[in-house]
Parts: structure tokens; sequence; C-alpha cells
């Protein structure tokens, strides 16, 4: 391809001012406006091309070291480069102007029933979603994406290079199409030419049962539709597992305390109590006393990843009355006449065998 300084007819030192004042002349004599000629237009197009990398202080940057280097870059050029310029490697062809979506967190917040037992929830959420007019091809519906004049579609340009190797043929993204090797030449109305939109949309979870808080789940594919219709990305629902009144969890396991009356836990009793699966039966042994576990078989949380349910844990509390009337009191001197050898006294520590040995 043309060197672009000797499309516009300016030496390689030109200045900002001297490139635009080339390009206004050429423009004039060239615009199809004014000089319907094919070859005209074909210039044209390369003068249009060659102003706009020279223009831009970063791509003429890039542009002159990619003419002076031996090797078609900069100070640090690597032994990559020095293979994509010589065997042809990088990019071949245009790039694809889809691009995946980006990825959204969601806090959901349940209750300890929900996160024991699962549920089916439903919400709705501002995101990006596929543009109904344009169906994500970014282009006015009637109209079609155009061929990049100056690529030819290939989404690059090729120019030939002297070195002190001999001639070598480099390429870069064109900056007509941006690499991509077609023009939206009438861009949709409704997203912009994005192939998008932002709108509100339902969100149908099936949490399972067995999250904990803090668990985040991932939902493949649920995130923001991608540019120009691309692949939608992820959701990650961040689990938050709000306090119940009665029950708490440990594990898999859910745990709470059961008050007994003194003389209930003394004599024995049968209890029923309000659990997440209904009512159930707990026997209370006589004797009792606090700080004793009854475990409810099958009753705790569902397993997130393995069968079955884990346990009830019920820890006993047992509570002396503090309110007594004449009677109660009368009653309960007698039978502290009857039990002596019941008496306030310091408790031994247990040490174990190695205490008893020591």
């Amino acid at each position: 391809m043309a060197d672009h300084y000797e499309v516009l007819g300016v030496s390689r030192d030109a200045t900002e001012e001297q490139i635009k004042k080339a390009y206004r002349k050429l423009a004039r004599e060239l615009h199809p406006d004014v000089n319907p000629e094919p070859e005209a237009q074909e210039r044209f197009k390369l003068v249009t091309h060659a102003y706009e990398v020279l223009i831009d202080v970063e791509q003429r940057r890039n542009y002159d070291l990619g003419g002076s280097n031996p090797f078609g870059g900069g100070a640090n050029f690597g032994f990559g480069d020095i293979f994509d310029t010589f065997f042809g490697g990088g990019q071949r062809g245009p790039r694809s102007r889809q691009q995946r979506g980006e990825d959204a967190l969601l806090r959901i917040d349940l209750t300890l029933r929900e996160a024991v037992f699962g549920v089916s929830k439903s919400i709705d959420i501002e995101t990006a979603v596929l543009c109904e007019a344009c169906e994500g091809s970014c282009c006015q519906p009637g109209t079609d994406l155009r061929t990049c004049d100056v690529c030819g579609g290939l989404g690059q340009i090729s120019r030939q290079v002297r070195s002190l190797l001999g001639n070598v043929m480099t390429s870069a993204p064109c900056n007509s199409c941006k690499g991509f090797g077609q023009v939206v030449e009438s861009p949709c109305v409704s997203c912009r030419g994005q192939g998008r939109v932002r709108a509100t949309r339902s969100l149908d979870l099936n949490i399972p049962g067995g999250v904990e808080d803090g668990l985040r789940l991932q939902l493949s594919g649920q995130g923001e539709v991608g540019f120009a219709g691309g692949p939608s990305g992820d959701i990650y629902l961040d689990i938050r597992v709000r306090e119940d009144e009665f029950f708490s969890r440990s594990g898999d396991d859910l745990t709470c305390v059961l008050t007994v009356p003194m003389h209930e836990a003394a004599l024995g009793c049968q209890v029923s109590i309000e659990t997440f699966d209904g009512k159930v039966d707990i026997a209370i042994a006589p004797g009792a006393q606090s700080g004793d576990q009854i475990t409810v078989k099958g009753k705790g949380s569902h397993r997130l990843r393995h069968q079955g349910r884990g346990d009830l844990l019920v820890s006993l509390e047992v509570t002396t009355p503090h309110k007594l009337d004449g009677k109660q009191k009368e009653l309960l001197r007698q039978l502290a006449k009857l039990r002596k050898g019941d008496e306030p006294g310091l408790k031994k520590h247990s040490h174990g065998h190695f205490g008893k040995r020591r």
C-alpha cells in the first residue's frame, strides 16, 4: 500500500497544519460531489484514510515507528513481533463485532426456612437486553452492514516497509472500520447502533435447599447481553440468610433451645414443639438437666451437595420459678426436707486420666 505521506504529498516531518492543508486541497479536488470519476473516488478514500492516521498523534507515532524501525516496531519489539512481521502471525481477518456481556452480582435475602428447603423466586432486574428492532445487527431495520471500502472487508491494512532486511509487509487494524471489516452506515435508532438496550426483565431463580449465608451461586448466561448481540455474561447471586427467631444453623443441622420448668425436668414429660416441618413430639427424660441435648433425626437442613438432611438438635434449659405463692413455697420446703442430701456445694474439676495421675 502506498505510503501515507506520499498519498498526501507531504514530507515525513510535516506539521499538523501542513497535513490539514494538504488534505483540504486534495479533498476539494477528489470529493465525489466535485469529481465523480471512479478513479478519483478511490483516491479520495486513500487520501482520507492517510489523513485519519497522520492527524492522530498516537497513530502517526506508531506508523512512523513501523516505517523507520527495521523490524516495524519500537524499542520493546520482541521475538513474537519479529515472527508476526516476517511469517504473517497475529490476527487474521476482521475481528468480530460481537462482544461478551458484563457479569452482574445480585444480593438475595432469604429466611432460614427458605435456605433450608430451597425456594423459587422471580425478581425484576435492570440489564442490557437484545434490541428487538435490529435483533443485534446494530443497523436500522431495512439496512445492512457495508463492506469497508478501505480494507475491502479484511479489517486490516497491509503496507510495504523498507527495512535493513529488505522490503517487509506489515499490517494494522483498519482505522476506517476499526478492524471489523464492515461499516454500519445507518445505525439503529432504537439502540443507537449498540445492538442492545437497557430494560427491566424478570429473572426466575430456583435456589436449592441447603444454601448458607455468604454462599455465591453462578447463573451462566443470565447476565447482560453483549455489544452487537454478543453472548450474555453471568449473574452471581450473593446469598444472605436472615436470623430466625427460634432456630439457628450449624452445618447441615438446625439448633434450638427448649425451656423446661424445673418440676417437668425432674419428673419427665412429653413436649410438642413447632418446627419447620410442623409439630414434633419430644420426650424429656426424668431428671433432665440444663445443657442436655435431644437429637431429632432428619429434621435439619437439606444437604446442598449430598442427599438427605441434617438433624434438629434441641438443647434443654431448665428454668427455676421465681414467683411463688404461699402454698407453692410450703410444698418446696417439704420437698427440701425430704431431700436433705441435696445441698449447695462446690463442684470439683474433672481433670481426666492425666489429671488423676498427677
